[in-house]
């Protein structure tokens, strides 16, 4: 199954209520962000994409963040977006800890859920629409082309990893020094976490999503392993959908299961056999609401951080 695939059918399993309607709310408008520090020289940047090229003319001020996760990469940087995309699910974006900070009470408006609401983006009269982790088809790209310059996907399937959205995010505000400074924040976190558990270094850890009844081993192309490869521990390389022949690729030094509590994964038998469970080596990272598992989600250089402070301890106990 593809990376967006999964994305998709997590998001449904998540979502609260039938469906997630764009523009169900009216936040407060957050206000333009001010003249800031693009470097000189910057403008006119051209960025390439998977449709094709994005020119941005000048230094925008008026910025849409139609990526999943996108907000937190221009909050990074110093930039309120005027407009966000709905994270999906159980999680409640708008009170994310790692962010209230860059946000400073800010309250972007809603511009779409499962789907893109092209309307409300217009109706925001952005400058620059970011769409980096946006899983958007050519012709939504096409359409907001048509109202702002659109920095879409890099990549055939979507997906990107959070130190490329970084650069590509930076480039686009003209703030690639920030964005570099971002990334070494992340990364200093990583290796502080490392010294401080060199037994980390080589052990293998599974990641379990259980979507519906299906169990999924994220690998290294799921963004959510991150925090994981981070702190010095392995992952499979790819995303793997795990049947009752396959399940015990879930069993390694530490399994961690993503968006379920001990309690939800007490009647799988399957699961219960395997040597990692009944061992205690399995930490629960408890609902889709709780902040790791929305810091993880978001993979970013805001959210990173904080995931480490939540998970490096929970990790420590069960590889020892």
């Amino acid at each position: 199954m593809s990376h967006r695939s999964l994305l998709t059918r997590a998001a449904a399993a998540l979502a609260v209520g039938a469906a997630v309607l764009a523009g169900c709310a009216s936040p407060a408008e957050t206000p333009a962000t001010p003249a800031a520090p693009a470097a000189d020289g910057a403008y006119p940047v051209t960025i390439p994409n998977a449709y094709g090229e994005t020119t941005i003319p000048a230094e925008p001020t008026r910025v849409v963040a139609v990526g999943f996760n996108e907000a937190d990469f221009l909050l990074a940087l110093g930039v309120v977006p005027v407009g966000v995309r709905d994270f999906i699910g159980e999680y409640d974006e708008t009170a994310r800890p790692w962010a209230q900070e860059a946000l400073a009470g800010a309250q972007p408006a809603d511009v779409g859920g499962t789907e893109i609401n092209v309307e409300a983006i217009a109706a925001l009269e952005p400058d620059l629409i970011m769409g980096v982790y946006s899983f958007m088809d050519r012709a939504t790209y096409d359409a907001l082309s048509a109202i702002a310059p659109t920095v879409g996907p890099v990549s055939a399937d979507g997906t990107v990893g959070w130190e490329e959205q970084t650069r590509i995010t930076g480039t686009a505000l003209g703030r690639e020094e920030q964005a570099a400074d971002a990334i070494a924040t992340v990364e200093q976190a990583f290796a502080d976490a490392r010294a401080a558990h060199p037994g980390f270094a080589g052990r293998e850890v599974t990641i379990d999503l259980p979507v519906n009844g299906v169990a999924y081993l994220l690998g290294a192309d799921d963004l959510r392993s991150s925090v994981f490869t981070g702190v010095g521990l392995t992952v499979p390389e790819a995303t793997t959908e795990l049947g009752p022949e396959t399940i015990g690729q879930l069993d390694s030094d530490a399994l961690v299961v993503l968006g379920a509590t001990a309690e939800d994964m007490a009647g799988d038998p399957l699961f219960q056999s395997l040597p990692v469970v009944q061992e205690g080596r399995t930490i629960f990272t408890g609902g889709y609401e709780e902040d790791f598992n929305g810091a993880i989600g978001f993979g970013s250089p805001l959210s990173l951080p904080y995931a480490v402070e939540l998970i490096t301890p929970q990790l420590a106990a069960v590889l020892g």
